[in-house]
């Protein structure tokens, strides 16, 4: 039976994610309202890049924000990107919003202002080597608790990590041919255990 995977479809990169599940045999599920998420069981959860204010309100207005809030505490593996990051956060620096807030870590959003604002760089993923990482107005990590795993770096500012269930990245994955973010988190839905064997 094929793993499905619930991509949030309410704002923001969600089709490319999409795309580069599909291309891992991956089901994937729209979600766009609470009956999306009781009408097919689901594996694993994609949290994707846009604007995290704006999600945020979506997901209160469509009476999505407790019933993935619920899935998630209750060990659904999910990959945020970038906004995802920004939803999963436990504390977000400079401002009091948290949305989820479901991981144990500080994020900073548009961390890298406007002159890189946008970028490309390539750099280590956990045990699984080097991949191509795309950053848009990006948010970093600027700490994590005990109970988190860094997963990437670049210059020196945390942009991966993982806690549990939850895997975070402050670069776009699917904006890249690159299928190693996506793998990451279909062996996290597989085995529950940790995704890469160095």
């Amino acid at each position: 039976m094929a793993t499905t995977v619930g991509v949030l479809a309410v704002q923001g990169a969600f089709s490319e994610h999409i795309t580069a599940l599909k291309q891992l045999g991956v089901h994937c599920i729209e979600i766009r309202k609470p009956t999306d998420l009781t009408s097919h069981p689901l594996d694993g959860l994609v949290l994707p890049g846009g604007e995290s204010t704006v999600i945020g309100k979506l997901l209160r207005e469509l009476a999505l924000f407790e019933p993935l809030k619920d899935l998630i505490q209750a060990g659904l593996p999910v990959l945020g990107t970038c906004a995802g990051l920004i939803l999963l956060a436990g504390q977000i620096a400079e401002d009091d919003t948290i949305h989820f807030g479901t991981m144990n870590m500080v994020a900073r959003r548009n961390a890298y202002g406007r002159q890189l604002g946008s970028f490309q760089t390539e750099a280590e993923f956990d045990a699984c080597g080097t991949i191509p990482m795309v950053f848009i107005r990006a948010p970093y990590i600027e700490s994590v608790g005990v109970d988190v795993e860094i997963l990437a770096t670049v210059d020196n500012h945390i942009v991966a990590a993982r806690q549990d269930n939850m895997v975070v990245t402050s670069f776009h994955p699917e904006l890249t041919a690159d299928l190693t973010v996506h793998q990451y988190l279909l062996r996290l839905v597989q085995q529950k255990a940790k995704p890469c064997v160095a």
